[in-house]
This record gives structure tokens, C-alpha cells and sequence, in this order.
């Protein structure tokens, strides 16, 4: 991820791109700067691993 980008993402942010990156099959990648920030992508990604993606429904 670009850190100057994501940088002023909300923890709310942060656990939906986690979900999203999960769905997305993507390797995590939490951000580096931030703790928080990046436990809440952490939660996000776990949940996502265990939900499916809306998309994959058909929703």
C-alpha cells in the first residue's frame, strides 16, 4: 500500500479495506505506520476470511 494515500483512512476504513483485501484474495498488508490502524485491518481481513464478499453472492 502507498502510505501517503492511505494515511488518513478511519479506523472503519481500515477494517473495510482489511474485509475487501480478504475478499480479494489478496496478501495482507497491513499499514506500518500506524498500530491501530493497522489492527483494525487486521480484524477486517480475519472477518473477511470468514464472510464471504457480498459480490460472491450475487447480492
Amino acid at each position: 500500500m502507498n502510505n501517503s494515500s492511505t494515511s488518513c483512512l478511519t479506523d472503519e476504513e481500515w477494517f473495510n479495506q482489511g474485509k475487501a483485501d480478504a475478499w480479494a484474495k489478496k496478501p495482507k498488508q497491513p499499514p506500518e505506520h500506524d498500530p491501530q490502524a493497522a489492527s483494525m485491518y487486521d480484524l477486517g481481513y480475519s472477518e473477511g476470511e470468514i464472510e464471504r464478499s457480498p459480490y460472491e453472492r450475487g447480492v
